[in-house]
C-alpha cells in the first residue's frame, strides 16, 4: 500500500517519498522631496541614474519586469498601517561593492545596485551568487528637505537580510540589526550635517550556513540550473523599501489593534518613542463618518466603541479608517493614519466537531501555499501591482485563504490581503533543517516576536504557523504556548506537517496539521485541536517556454495534459467537500499558487504569464466547498447490517450489478431469471466501516468475512485483518446524482469505486490510468442501493 508517513532519510530520498504523500561609480545622487502625500501616494523620483547602470537579463520575464523604474522602484508608501504624509523614498540606484566577510568599508564602490532588489536578482543589476564569505556594501547621498526642519529624521528599512549595519556621515547609526524579515529604524537626526549626507550600509548574510531564519533560501548559482528541489536561490541584503521620514520628538511607533466583537469595540494600544506624559486619542471612521473615538494613556489599552460593526470577511473585506493622535494637553504633536477590520478568530465546536471559526461561524478555509518568489526580483516583487497580483489570483480562483510559506512579505502585501479579503496563515521562516544552537534559538524567537508585533493588527492574519515539517525544530510546545500568550487573538499551529519528515508534534496549539501529497488524506480533529491539511496537491504541469530551467522541473505528481490537471485538481477539491470536510477537516492548503524555480507544482507559471488551470472551473469547485461548509448537506446514510445489491446507473448499463467472481469484483447483468449463485454473488451485507464506523464496508453474502477491498487500484472480494486491510475495505458514502451514492475510498478519499469494461476499479478524477478515463466518470461511480437479489 502507499504510505503517507515517510521515515527520516537522506534528502533526495526523502523528497521522493514526500512526493508520494505528502540584486563608473555613482555620482552624488540627491533626493529632495517636498510634496506631502498619502499612504498610497508616491514621492518625486530621484535624479536619473547614469546610463552605465542596466538591469541584468532575467531568466524569466514577468509582466512587470520591464516596467520597473530605474530611479524610483516601488514608490508606494511602504507602511499602510502607520502612515504619515511626509516621507522620502530612498529606493533606486546606490553605489555597491562586495568584500570579504571580515573586511571593513571599501575605499571605492565599483558597482551600482538598484535598491531594494537583492544582489542575486536580475532587477538589482548585480545578479551574482553571494556566500557566507561575502559582505555587501551600499552607499548613496541624500539631502533632507527644508520643510522637515525642527523634526527628527528616521531612516527606515522594510527588511534587509541578514546582519545590517548603517553609518550616516561616517558615524554608525545605532546598533547592528540582525534579522531578515522584520523592519527596523534609526533616528539619524544627530548624524545629519544640514547639507548633502552620505549613508553607507553593510550586510552580511550567511544564508543556510548560519543559524538564523532563512526560509527556503539556499546558496546556489543564480543562473537557472537543474536540481534545487524545494529550496531556492538565496536573497541577500536589502530587499524591502528604504525611506526617510520626519517625526516629532515624541511620536507614535506602532498601533496594536484587536477587534472585540463581544463588546463591539476596538481595543487599541498606542506605542510611542520620546513620550513623556502625552496621551493618545484614537478615532475610528467609515468614510467621512466618525464611528467612535476614545482617549487614553500611551502604552495602555484604549477601548474605542464601534457600534453595529460592519464585519470583515473574505467575501466582504470592509475596512474602517483609524487615526491616532499623540496629545500634549490639547495640542496634537503627532498623528498617524491606519485601518482595521472588525472580525474575530477562534476555535469552537460546530455540530460536535472542533472547527476554526471566523466571526463565530465555521467557514472552510481553502487556500494555497505561497512561497513569494519571483524570477526577476527573487524575494522582491517587481512592483506593487505584481505583489497584489498573486493575491488577486487566489480570489479569482475561488480561494479564501493563503499560507505565506516560511517567508514574511512587505507590509503592503498584508495591506492587499486585508483589502482583497484573504485569510492569511503566516509562517515564521524556518532556520536550516539541522538542530539549532542556543544563539540561533534566541535570535529566532526574538525575530518572531518582532514579526508578530509588526503584523498583529492586520485583520487578514488568522493563524501563526511556528514550525514546518521538523526543520530546525525544538521546544515546539513551549513556543506554541508563548505565541498564543503573545497574541491570544489568533490561532496557533505548533507544527505544520506533524506527520512528515521526522517532525515532532508539540501536542498543543489550535490545529492538528498534516501534509499529504497528493492527498487529501485522512486528517481528523482531536479532542483539543481542529484538523487542517497544511499541504497537499503538488500536481505538476510544465508549460513550454515558461520553465525556469527547461526540462528540469519536478512535481509531486506529473500531469500528462491540462485536461488531466484540471480534472485531478477539481477531483481533490470535490473530495474535500464530499468526504473530508464532513469527516472533520476544516482547512486545506494546495501546493502551490505558482511554479518556483524547478518546482512545477503551480497553478500559474513562475513568470506569471500563464494560468495553467481552468480558472472558472477551479473557482466553482472552491466556492462549492466554501458554501458547503456554511450549509452542510445531510450525510448520506446507508442501511447497516442489511443485505443490499448495488446497481449500475450509467445509461445503457442499468441492468448490471456489482458482483464478485473468482475473487475479483465485476458488474454483470442480473435479473429474475439469473442463477441463484449469481444473485448471491451480487448481494452484499452493508456494515459499519471496518476502519471508520462513519463509513461502510461491504461483506459478501455467500462468503462471510470477505469484503470488497481495493488493492493496487483493482477491487477484490477478500478476507483479511489489520489496519491496512480494514482501510482498504472501507468506503465512505457520497451523494450522487438521481438519488444514487458514490463510494469514496476511506484511505484515499479522492478515489471512487468505479465500473469500467465490467471491472471494478478505484478510479481518480483526472488520473492517468485507463480506468480513470473521464468519459462518464461520475455516472460510472454512482450506484443505486437496491433490494438484495439474495435476501
Amino acid at each position: 500500500m502507499r504510505s503517507t508517513t515517510p521515515a527520516p532519510r537522506p534528502w533526495a530520498a526523502w523528497l521522493r517519498q514526500r512526493a508520494r504523500r505528502i540584486t563608473t561609480a555613482l555620482a552624488t545622487l540627491a533626493l529632495v522631496c517636498t510634496a506631502a502625500l498619502t499612504a498610497t501616494g508616491t514621492v518625486q523620483a530621484a535624479p536619473a541614474a547614469p546610463a552605465a547602470w542596466t538591469p541584468k537579463p532575467s531568466p524569466m520575464t514577468t509582466p512587470w519586469t520591464n516596467q520597473v523604474p530605474v530611479d524610483n522602484p516601488l514608490p508606494e508608501y511602504p507602511r499602510p498601517q502607520l502612515t504619515r504624509p511626509d516621507w522620502a523614498n530612498l529606493n533606486g540606484i546606490w553605489d555597491f561593492a562586495v568584500t570579504s566577510a571580515d573586511a571593513g568599508q571599501p575605499s571605492s564602490f565599483t558597482d551600482q545596485i538598484r535598491v531594494p532588489f537583492v544582489a542575486e536578482s536580475a532587477l538589482s543589476g548585480i545578479q551574482r551568487k553571494i556566500t557566507q564569505n561575502d559582505k555587501l556594501w551600499y552607499k548613496r547621498t541624500f539631502t533632507v528637505p527644508a520643510g522637515w526642519n525642527g523634526r527628527r529624521v528616521q531612516l527606515n528599512f522594510g527588511a534587509s537580510d541578514w546582519r545590517t549595519t548603517v553609518w550616516v556621515n561616517g558615524t554608525q547609526a545605532g546598533g547592528t540589526h540582525s534579522g531578515g524579515y522584520d523592519s527596523f529604524s534609526y533616528d539619524i537626526t544627530g548624524l545629519l550635517n544640514g547639507g548633502t549626507n552620505t549613508v553607507v550600509v553593510s550586510v552580511w548574510d550567511p544564508t543556510q550556513t548560519g543559524g538564523q531564519a532563512v526560509g527556503k533560501q539556499r546558496i546556489n548559482d543564480v543562473a537557472p540550473h537543474p536540481g534545487g528541489g524545494i529550496f531556492y536561490t538565496a536573497a541577500s541584503g536589502i530587499w524591502q523599501t528604504v525611506w526617510l521620514e520626519p517625526t516629532a520628538p515624541a511620536h507614535i511607533t506602532r498601533l496594536d489593534m484587536v477587534p472585540d466583537l463581544t463588546n463591539n469595540t476596538l481595543k487599541v494600544t498606542v506605542r510611542g518613542d520620546g513620550v513623556s506624559g502625552q496621551s493618545a486619542r484614537v478615532t475610528v471612521s467609515s468614510g467621512s463618518t466618525t464611528v467612535g473615538s476614545a482617549t487614553g494613556a500611551v502604552g495602555s489599552t484604549i477601548t474605542v466603541p464601534v457600534p453595529s460593526p460592519h464585519l470583515w470577511t473574505p467575501e466582504d473585506p470592509f475596512l474602517y479608517d483609524v487615526k491616532a493622535d499623540l496629545l500634549s494637553g490639547s495640542a496634537t504633536v503627532d498623528s498617524v493614519g491606519s485601518y482595521t477590520g472588525m472580525r474575530s478568530v477562534g476555535i469552537a465546536r460546530v455540530d460536535g466537531v472542533l472547527r476554526p471559526v471566523l466571526n463565530g461561524k465555521f467557514v472552510f478555509q481553502t487556500g494555497t501555499l505561497d512561497q513569494g518568489y519571483w524570477p526577476d526580483g527573487i524575494y522582491t516583487a517587481p512592483s506593487d501591482d505584481a505583489l497584489k497580483y498573486d493575491l488577486q489570483k487566489h480570489k479569482d480562483l475561488g480561494f479564501n485563504m493563503v499560507r505565506k510559506h516560511i517567508k514574511v512579505e512587505p507590509q503592503r502585501w498584508f495591506y492587499w490581503a486585508d483589502k482583497l479579503g484573504l485569510l492569511v496563515w503566516q509562517d515564521m521562516p524556518a532556520m536550516d533543517t539541522r538542530a539549532p544552537d542556543s544563539a540561533a534559538r534566541t535570535q529566532w524567537e526574538a525575530e518572531y516576536d518582532r514579526i508578530i508585533d509588526q503584523h498583529r493588527s492586520s485583520p487578514s492574519v488568522v493563524m501563526w504557523v511556528n514550525q514546518n515539517e521538523g526543520w530546525g525544530q525544538y521546544d515546539q510546545a513551549r513556543i506554541a504556548d508563548h505565541v498564543k500568550a503573545y497574541d491570544p487573538s489568533r490561532l496557533v499551529d505548533n507544527m505544520s506537517g506533524i506527520n512528515c519528515c521526522g517532525a515532532v508534534d508539540g501536542g498543543n496549539g489550535d490545529v492538528l496539521d498534516h501534509h499529504v501529497y497528493v492527498g487529501p488524506g485522512t486528517t481528523v480533529p482531536s479532542a483539543t485541536r481542529a484538523a487542517v491539511l497544511g499541504e497537499y496537491g503538488g500536481l505538476g504541469f510544465k508549460v513550454s517556454g515558461h520553465e525556469w530551467y527547461p526540462g528540469g522541473g519536478f512535481s509531486y505528481e506529473d500531469q500528462p495534459s491540462q485536461t488531466n490537471l484540471n480534472n485531478r485538481l477539481v477531483g481533490l477539491l470535490d473530495a474535500l467537500r464530499e468526504v473530508r470536510m464532513p469527516a472533520g477537516l476544516s482547512a486545506s492548503v494546495y501546493t502551490e499558487i505558482t511554479d518556483v524555480e524547478n518546482e512545477a507544482n503551480g497553478l500559474l507559471t513562475y513568470d506569471r504569464q500563464v494560468v495553467k488551470v481552468d480558472a472558472a472551473r477551479v473557482r466553482a469547485a472552491n466556492l462549492s466547498l466554501i458554501d458547503a461548509s456554511r450549509a452542510p448537506a445531510s450525510p448520506v446514510v446507508l442501511p447497516t447490517n442489511q443485505y443490499k445489491s448495488l446497481r449500475v446507473t450509467t445509461s445503457g448499463y442499468t441492468d448490471r450489478y456489482l458482483r464478485h467472481r473468482d475473487g475479483a469484483a465485476y458488474t454483470d447483468v442480473v435479473d429474475a431469471n439469473s442463477a441463484g449463485l449469481l444473485k448471491s454473488d451480487a448481494t452484499w451485507r452493508i456494515v459499519p466501516g471496518l476502519a471508520n464506523s462513519a463509513c461502510y464496508s461491504f461483506e459478501s453474502r455467500n462468503y462471510a468475512g470477505q469484503y470488497l477491498r481495493h488493492r493496487d487500484f483493482r477491487v477484490y472480494k477478500e478476507s483479511g485483518s489489520g489496519a491496512v486491510f480494514n482501510a482498504d475495505a472501507t468506503f465512505c458514502a457520497v451523494r450522487g446524482a438521481g438519488g444514487g451514492v458514490r463510494l469514496s475510498a476511506s484511505n484515499f478519499p479522492e478515489q471512487y469505486l468505479r465500473h469500467i469494461n465490467a471491472e471494478l476499479w478505484l478510479a481518480t478524477p483526472g488520473g492517468s490510468h485507463a480506468w480513470d478515463n473521464p468519459a462518464s466518470f461520475t455516472e460510472d461511480t454512482t450506484w443505486a442501493v437496491e433490494a438484495p437479489w439474495a435476501p
